[in-house]
């Protein structure tokens, strides 16, 4: 199932680069892809090694570069995607450093390597099969004093469906909360970015984490979590109905009950 999603990352990702929504025209920047509590929590990273996993295009990792990181460094396991990465990050003139490697095998790909800060998150740990594994990896990536910061989306908004029918606005629980199914299988030419429909491996394995098995995955690795955070605000819109937030990113309309729709959480490694 891992390699399945591999295959369906590498067909998507000349999509991603063609769409609108990331902006790679220079329309979108990398700090669009963060809300302002993101730096709050991360603190100063001047002069702190700093690991994406999951990093996809690149987009949010660039930022970290720019804001003074000693080296950054973008993991992901799509082989299309990472020279999509490389190739942006060299025009912009971006000291930044890709790896291709399953979050599996990160340790090893990274030769060993620890950092001060490791960043993942919006739309990573579903397609992770087993959190207890991802947390102790992690934590084998970290140096001792370094910090995860985990910013995803809350399994609430994973929970939520459009009403069926000709209105579409309102919104109902109609997907499971927690894990207990086992993966769920996805075959689409589809993805959440605008474009043409994806050309070959459509088919992809996603799983459910709810907050407390995310928690108690860093807990069961040795991290210490200093920080949980949830906000209705999201970097793009989900639903049709969702209206534009002060910051840019979108948010249910007043008429809607406030749900969390993202969530956060920093961990420290002792």
């Amino acid at each position: 199932m891992v390699r399945a999603n591999e295959a369906n990352w590498d067909a998507r990702t000349p999509v991603h680069v063609a769409s609108e929504f990331y902006g790679l025209d220079g329309s979108r920047t990398a700090e669009d892809w963060f809300a302002p509590f993101e730096w709050t929590d991360l603190g100063d990273l001047v002069g702190r090694d700093v690991l994406h996993l999951q990093c996809h295009l690149g987009t949010e990792t660039a930022a970290f570069a720019e804001r003074g990181a000693a080296h950054t460094v973008g993991l992901d396991i799509s082989t299309a995607a990472v020279a999509e990465a490389r190739r942006l990050a060299a025009e912009a003139g971006r000291d930044v450093e890709f790896v291709r490697s399953d979050v599996h095998r990160a340790v090893e790909a990274l030769g060993g390597r620890r950092f001060d800060v490791i960043y993942t998150g919006k739309g990573a740990l579903c397609y992770l099969p087993d959190l207890t594994v991802w947390a102790g990896i992690v934590s084998a990536l970290l140096r001792p004093g370094g910090t995860l910061y985990l910013v995803e989306f809350h399994p609430l908004l994973d929970a939520l469906g459009p009403t069926p029918g000709p209105d579409r606005r309102q919104l109902l629980l109609r997907y499971d909360y927690l894990a207990g199914r086992g993966p769920l299988r996805s075959d689409t030419p589809d993805t959440y970015t605008d474009g043409p429909p994806v050309q070959g491996a459509t088919t992809s394995y996603e799983w459910r984490h709810g907050i407390g098995e995310v928690v108690s995955a860093m807990v069961g690795a040795g991290l210490t979590v200093q920080l949980v955070r949830e906000t209705e605000l999201l970097p793009w819109k989900r639903f049709e109905s969702m209206v534009p937030s002060d910051n840019g990113w979108w948010r249910l309309p007043p008429s809607e009950p406030i749900i969390p729709l993202l969530y956060a959480v920093r961990a420290v490694k002792g």
